[in-house]
């Protein structure tokens, strides 16, 4: 095993804690941008640790394909090819597969999918991607899991988690570099909280490292979303990090925090300011709307990156209608906001605040107090006070007026409150 992981303040069940990784100390709750193929798209690595990024994930599958994990390993590991001294994070390839490409085919063996480059049959196999991991050389490398949509029910949902009980035992076996790279299980059962439980416990038999809760973000209403997590934190073992995979709006990330989780990642951030999208305490706001055209007040007056101190939006309206730069511009804002959240989850915790720092983030994001349903039940749960922020769901205005912020609606995804007991 290879890192150690400190907790270093509680509340109720959301914890801050310290992770030493082989390349460096992390903070937690954090979260992790995706970089593809070895950088964020726009973004210098110096870019990146100044604003403090602490783990970078990799996409195992695209790395693999170009420039190949074997040059990576020839030219010293991805860490040295990509000049990032801190940690890094390598998916194992699957869930690229089965989302990317159409005749992917998953089997006992592995999954069977045609080659992008030449549509020649590929296998990817338990142990050839952790081999394929050992050479890119991350931090925290993930065991192979049979992915499927939280929106499949039927057979084919208990056929995946079993599935990824056994190809744990394979990944294990392949797994060469332990004292230098963890190993991360996944949690697979679908909204099957039976199926969660026998996942749960076939993993932490094994004491890895740490444990990713997997096939969330994928469609599911946010009732079951929270209940998973809320589920799975409470089973998997307190001096462990746990990491909810996929997820990067901030609203998610406070609940999920709120209910015991530590890690997350998401495209999201960076994704959305390529469409002129920036993330700002309110919520969102879009750049591309053409009353940004000559507002001179910065993205956010309440933030200090870079961006919000020298631009204005009606420059970076002008560039992301037109010119790459004002994508990179909001990819460094949204990048400097969720690392910003991240320190901000991690001090409250430690220093006794988290409820009052949970509240004022609800109040901006819901000035009206019309906080989603799902949001009061998972917080509920978490034993986090949030009347205060909270207006009666009865009392809620049945219409508000158009902003230039506009909020992350989430009604649509959000189920009848249910008073099952959560595990």
């Amino acid at each position: 095993m290879a890192l150690r992981f400190e907790i270093l303040g509680r509340f109720n069940r959301a914890r801050a804690a310290r992770l030493i990784l082989p390349h460096y100390e992390c903070q937690t709750p954090l979260f992790m941008p995706v970089g593809t193929q070895g950088t964020i798209k726009g973004l210098t690595t110096c870019q990146l640790e100044d604003i403090g990024c602490q783990i970078i994930l990799g996409n195992t599958y695209h790395l693999a394909l170009r420039p190949t994990s074997e040059l990576i390993d020839e030219l010293g590991g991805l860490h040295k090819f990509m000049n990032w001294p801190r940690a890094l994070l390598t998916d194992s390839g699957g869930f690229q597969m089965v989302s990317l490409l159409h005749l992917a085919d998953i089997t006992e063996k592995g999954v069977t999918f045609q080659s992008p480059v030449d549509g020649k049959p590929m296998l990817l196999t338990p142990e050839e991607s952790i081999q394929i991991q050992n050479r890119i050389g991350a931090d925290i490398i993930m065991a192979l899991d049979d992915v499927v949509k939280t929106t499949i029910t039927g057979p084919r949902i208990e056929e995946a988690m079993y599935r990824t009980l056994r190809w744990i035992d394979r990944c294990i076996a392949a797994h060469k570099r332990p004292h230098e790279q963890n190993l991360f299980g996944i949690v697979q059962g679908g909204l099957d909280p039976v199926l969660r439980d026998i996942c749960v416990r076939g993993l932490v038999k094994h004491n890895l490292p740490g444990y990713a809760i997997g096939g969330l973000a994928g469609g599911e209403d946010k009732d079951s979303f929270w209940r998973v997590v809320a589920q799975c934190t409470a089973a998997l073992p307190e001096h462990k990090p746990r990491y909810v995979m996929g997820v990067g709006y901030p609203l998610d990330i406070v609940v999920c925090s709120a209910l015991g989780a530590d890690m997350y990642d998401c495209v999201y951030p960076t994704r959305t300011a390529r469409f002129g999208t920036a993330l700002v305490p309110e919520g969102v706001l879009k750049l591309k709307h053409k009353a940004m055209a000559d507002d001179m007040r910065p993205v956010d007056p309440t933030c200090d990156c870079m961006v919000c101190k020298k631009y204005t939006r009606a420059y970076i309206h002008c560039l992301v209608t037109k010119d790459a730069m004002g994508s990179q511009l909001l990819s460094y804002h949204n990048l400097y906001y969720m690392m910003k959240l991240s320190r901000n989850l991690h001090s409250s915790i430690v220093e006794g605040q988290f409820p009052e720092f949970v509240c004022q983030f609800l109040q901006k994001m819901f000035p009206e107090g019309d906080v989603p349903e799902w949001v009061c039940n998972a917080m509920e749960v978490a034993g986090i006070d949030i009347s205060s922020c909270c207006a009666p769901f009865s009392s809620l205005p049945s219409e508000v007026e158009d902003t230039e912020v506009a909020e992350i609606d989430t009604s649509s995804c959000c189920a009848p409150f249910s008073s099952l007991p959560v595990k």
